[in-house]
């Protein structure tokens, strides 16, 4: 069974600062491209990154570049997403998923973020 059990969030004002994890199993992590995705109350899903299986090749959606870091242990069979620079426009449940870009997939268990003064 695909699990996919993100960790992490939190509230934290603007300008702070997050880590999330999320800890995968039952596939093969390390051949899997994967990404973050985010959904805000009321809105649809918004891809915000991707990272490639050997996690030197990654993607941010514009309105994270610049503030967000995404990275991989295969070893952990772990996916990170840090945040820095928080605006309260960040704020939403963010997932894990399989798949890379607009070709995310099998999101799984997700952590809220609340940005807010």
């Amino acid at each position: 069974e695909v699990q996919l059990q993100a960790s992490g969030g939190g509230w934290v004002q603007p300008g702070g600062s997050l880590r999330l994890s999320c800890a995968a199993s039952g596939f093969t992590f390390s051949s899997t491209i994967m990404s973050w995705v985010r959904q805000a109350p009321g809105k649809e899903p918004e891809w915000v990154s991707s990272i490639n299986t050997g996690g030197y090749g990654t993607l941010y959606a514009t309105s994270v570049k610049g503030r967000f870091t995404i990275s991989r242990d295969n070893a952990k069979n772990t996916l990170y997403l840090q945040m820095d620079s928080l605006k309260p426009e960040d704020t939403a449940v963010y997932y894990c998923a399989k798949g890379g870009g607009s070709s995310w997939y099998g999101r799984g268990q997700g952590t809220q973020v609340t940005v807010s003064s």
